[in-house]
């Protein structure tokens, strides 16, 4: 079993989705259907463990898994020992405190004396302490934006994406205490040969998101143009340049950060660059 390395991902939900999009994206092939909690890739010497999220980081810094697949905001609130590999990317949220939304508030100090409800009490006990607010801290594992209107607690601190939920349950956000991505864990104690099998994993994540955030592009441009086209777009080392059948025209093919490309798009019509293609990289190894 040393050979193989084990990975704990979420069981269920959006986490779990997105972990395992991006392992297939890696070209690890496995099998997880529903209500399977185990599962081992047919092309990759991985297997699979499928957990509740707050468990994960547990699991991992006991060595029960090698490597797990966990929001910031558990990792920090289990508060274990373990190593953080990568940041992922994907599966952002905040983690706020909110009140009833007809409560006037002013900043952090509203919530001296009172009581909030919240599944992270470490996260929002490290808060409070950091700016100096004492408050009665509730901690409940699930429905906390109902705690205000039940009278358990004043506020509450959770995670939140759109807001909406808030909004349904008659609440506003009014602090952010806490951004959360999803991340890479691994054991602190791996051998050398779990440790290689890491890296040649690593090495697919890293192509998969280099892809993901760079965008191959195409265009013509005149020949008198392409010094300046050549300083707007640079490439991974400089671009390609190719005749076109058109006398006194090239192709211009080049790497970029998609952010980038378009921050230069009007300069590029501008020099001349025309039949501009912007086209996915699956997979981008540097």
């Amino acid at each position: 079993m040393n050979s193989i390395i084990r990975i704990a991902v979420q069981k269920s939900g959006r986490l779990s989705e997105d972990s395992l999009s991006l392992i297939k994206e890696c070209g690890i092939k496995f099998y997880n259907g529903t209500g399977k909690l185990k599962s081992t890739a047919t092309n990759f010497p991985i297997e699979f463990l499928f957990l509740r999220d707050d468990d994960i980081p547990g699991y991992v810094a006991d060595g029960v898994a090698d490597l797990g697949i966990v929001g910031e905001n558990e990792l920090v609130e289990k508060d274990k020992e373990v190593n953080v590999l990568k940041k992922l990317g994907f599966s952002k949220c905040r983690l706020s405190l909110a009140i009833p939304k007809g409560e006037e508030y002013m900043n952090i100090h509203y919530f001296q004396g009172k009581s909030i409800a919240t599944s992270y009490p470490k996260i929002l006990g490290d808060y409070l302490t950091k700016n100096n607010v004492s408050a009665e801290i509730h901690e409940i594992s699930g429905s906390v934006e109902i705690a205000p209107s039940i009278g358990l607690a004043e506020g509450i601190c959770d995670i939140v994406s759109s807001g909406s939920t808030l909004m349904m349950n008659g609440l506003k956000e009014v602090e952010e205490i806490f951004k959360s991505e999803a991340v890479l864990i691994a054991n602190n104690t791996l051998s050398e040969e779990k440790l290689a099998i890491i890296d040649k994993l690593l090495f697919r994540i890293n192509a998969v998101q280099t892809g993901k955030s760079n965008k191959y592009v195409l265009m013509n441009a005149p020949n008198q143009s392409l010094d300046r086209i050549i300083e707007l777009i640079p490439g991974m080392r400089s671009p390609t340049i190719l005749p076109l059948a058109q006398e006194g025209w090239s192709s211009v093919h080049s790497v970029l950060s998609e952010d980038q490309f378009w921050e230069n798009i009007e300069e590029l019509r501008a020099a001349g660059a025309e039949g501009i293609l912007v086209v996915p990289i699956e997979k981008m190894v540097v």
